[in-house]
């Protein structure tokens, strides 16, 4: 997402302006390009379904960011003689961090006030937003870009943050280019375009094509492992500011021998209609790509797993960048109709406020968004109503003021107040002012000494189920495992020692196995019903995207320290295919002269391997005698309201489905007692 640069247009002050080929005149026509990109993106957020390739958006903004950011520095090197990177930086400053903060202090304010929660988990965002590290952060913590469940208010700053690295290194690059490459800026110009070729078929070299598992602990493929570390690939391949700095190459390539003034002062100023013929197939181009092109969707083979687009990772970013110079051409070619049509007014209000509305509309869908992977159309409304006058208040009351130097002149007093009213009026703007200001700082300190609490539903079941179990392990002794022995029965004590009858003696055995509790082993499903079966006495081993041969594995690793009792039950199935040569595998451990009982419990989830997975399930008393099934796939009907909305009715959402689940358990293994 690019920060707001075509505006920035140089001041005429002397008639020599003229005769600068450099210089940068406002180009309407690049707002209107900011618009439909950020409108596109802003889209996509919402909801993918509506524009699967959105995304590309931001893309646009980087060709747009390295076209614009090289010519202001040709122009300054035309006009003052040199490249001044203190002024230039702070300028970008000026541009960046008013709205920035403005967001970061609004959102820490709603945090500290109403969802104080994720605060903890929130604080290396707000760090990496303020020092805008966030692409690289994002990538070392594994919240990748095409992540979904979790609340992430400030996910979308990564974009900043590869502008912003840019922003910081290209000046310096350009001082040493203009320096001794100054009379050979076409050549450079195609270096440039050379690069932003290399790096698309890096991309493609490194990207991870097929299925990658959402835990890298399943499968190595489509990771990294980095100071142990495990690093998504192809999340890296999005956020990383080397891999996406192909679109910042090509515009800035572009600006070498694209410039407007010295294009019309050329043969250039009358290809106008060939320009807007290139300009229809560069929008045309756009177009196509944002409707075919994907980031990320879940794998129609295996739960918590993606596929990545490969055609967007394989040349994809770097089509989109060529389309983008062609529209570029045409909004800075001033006979251009298309230029003219892309400064339109409406289309360039929305792209003077662009970067507003992208630093402002994530954390809005997220607020609004709850449980919910998308925005219905009733809420994306809800949430245009909040962001555009945000924004709007954004850029007239802090934005525009900062950039133009008018903030910093009332606060050292050398715009004073000329009337009585004027003098109440500033009065009362430095109360405001100063009631925000105490109120973000609390804010601030609020979500730096917040304590890190599990947000999502999955993280809090497995720390609530870890709480229990700790609870149940110190307020009763560890199971044994005793041999069979006979044991002297119960003497009366009323017979006296005296006496001389003969006594007949009794013998009862003990069942080594009936001191044991019972074991509940499973996946993600399990897991959230983890506290009320373990408050009935159970010991629960359940994980996140545990696969049929990991609880093969687990009931192995049981048997051989001897743990499992009378009953154990088991739920597989969820995360993929199960093959009838993995349940022989688990039956194998549990023989019914050694466990009498063995549950197991159907799957449920939009997934296509289920139905194969129940078959076999419900299959398995016709092969093995001490199995017992309960159907959830069937059960779960009569807590459908209870199930996770977010992926399809999969997981345990409220207390009543959790107890549901466990009663069903209770039941199953003659503990009715239990249920509640």
């Amino acid at each position: 997402m690019a920060a707001p640069t075509a505006s920035i247009a140089e001041p005429i002050v002397h008639p020599t302006l003229r005769d600068r080929v450099n210089r940068v005149p406002y180009l309407p026509g690049l707002d209107g390009m900011r618009a439909l990109a950020v409108v596109a993106v802003m889209v996509y957020h919402a909801n993918h379904a509506w524009l699967g390739g959105g995304f590309i958006g931001v893309e646009v903004f980087f060709v747009i960011s390295g076209y614009l950011i090289t010519l202001l520095l040709l122009s300054e090197k035309e006009r003052d003689g040199r490249v001044s990177l203190r002024h230039f930086w702070l300028r970008r400053a000026r541009r960046l961090l008013p709205a920035l903060f403005v967001m970061l202090a609004g959102l820490a304010i709603y945090l500290a006030f109403f969802r104080q929660r994720p605060m903890g988990s929130l604080r290396g965002d707000f760090l990496g937003g303020i020092f805008y590290g966030s692409n690289w952060y994002q990538i070392v913590v594994g919240q990748g870009y095409g992540a979904q469940g979790v609340f992430a208010p400030l996910r979308h700053l990564w974009s900043l943050a590869v502008e912003e690295q840019f922003y910081l290194l290209w000046p310096l690059v350009m001082v040493v280019v203009l320096r001794r490459k100054a009379d050979r800026l076409p050549r450079v110009g195609l270096w440039l375009a050379g690069i932003a070729v290399f790096i698309a078929l890096v991309s493609a070299a490194l990207f991870a094509g097929g299925t990658v598992n959402s835990e890298c602990s399943a499968s190595m493929h489509g990771y990294w492992s980095i100071g142990g570390r495990c690093i998504n690939v192809n999340e890296t391949l999005y956020l990383s500011t080397f891999t996406r700095a192909g679109g910042l190459m090509l515009g800035a390539a572009f600006a070498m021998v694209w410039r407007p003034i010295a294009v019309m002062r050329g043969p250039m100023r009358r290809r106008g209609r060939r320009v807007d013929l290139l300009a229809l197939a560069g929008l045309a181009g756009l177009v196509l790509l944002a409707r075919g092109l994907w980031l990320t969707h879940d794998s129609p083979d295996t739960a918590f797993a993606s596929v990545y687009d490969p055609w967007l990772f394989r040349g994809g970013f770097l089509l989109v960048g060529v389309c983008s110079l062609l529209l570029i051409a045409a909004a800075t070619h001033r006979r251009s109709w298309m230029g003219r049509l892309l400064g339109m007014r409406p289309l360039r209000w929305i792209g003077m406020r662009s970067y507003g509305l992208y630093l402002f509309h994530w954390p809005v869908y997220e607020v609004l968004r709850g449980e919910r992977l998308h925005l219905d159309g009733t809420t994306f409304a809800l949430a245009m109503l909040i962001t555009i006058p945000v924004t709007e208040l954004s850029y007239r009351l802090v934005e525009l003021p900062v950039r133009q130097g008018r903030l910093g002149e009332w606060l050292k007093g050398q715009r004073p107040a000329r009337t009585e009213k004027a003098r109440a009026r500033r009065r009362r703007n430095i109360m405001i002012g100063g009631t925000i200001a105490v109120i973000s700082g609390f804010a601030a300190v609020s979500v730096a000494t917040a304590q890190v609490l599990c947000v999502t539903q999955i993280e809090c079941d497995a720390e609530a189920a870890a709480a229990a179990e700790a609870a149940a392990a110190t307020s009763t002794l560890p199971p044994t495992t005793l041999p069979a022995t006979t044991v002297p029965s119960t003497v009366d004590a009323n017979v006296s020692p005296d006496d001389t009858a003969v006594r007949e003696e009794t013998t009862t055995t003990v069942d080594p196995l009936a001191g044991l509790p019972v074991y509940a082993i499973g996946e993600s499903v399990m897991l959230g019903a983890a506290p009320q079966l373990i408050a009935g006495g159970m010991q629960v081993d359940a994980a996140v995207s545990r696969q049929g041969k990991g609880v093969a594995e687990v009931v192995e690793r049981l048997r051989a320290a001897g743990l499992i009792g009378r009953t154990i039950v088991i739920q597989t199935g969820t995360n993929g295919s199960v093959s009838d040569e993995t349940f022989a595998r688990i039956m194998a451990q549990l023989p019914p002269d050694q466990t009498p009982l063995v549950v197991f419990l159907t799957v449920k989830a939009p997934r296509g391997w289920i139905a194969d997975n129940n078959t076999r399930i419900r299959n398995l008393p016709n092969v093995y005698p001490n199995v017992l099934v309960v159907d959830w796939e069937a059960e779960a009907v009569k807590v459908a309201d209870g199930l996770s909305s977010s992926d399809g009715g999969i997981h345990l959402a409220t207390s009543a489905a959790k107890q549901f689940y466990a009663n069903l358990i209770f039941a199953a293994i003659g503990r009715p007692d239990l249920m509640k």
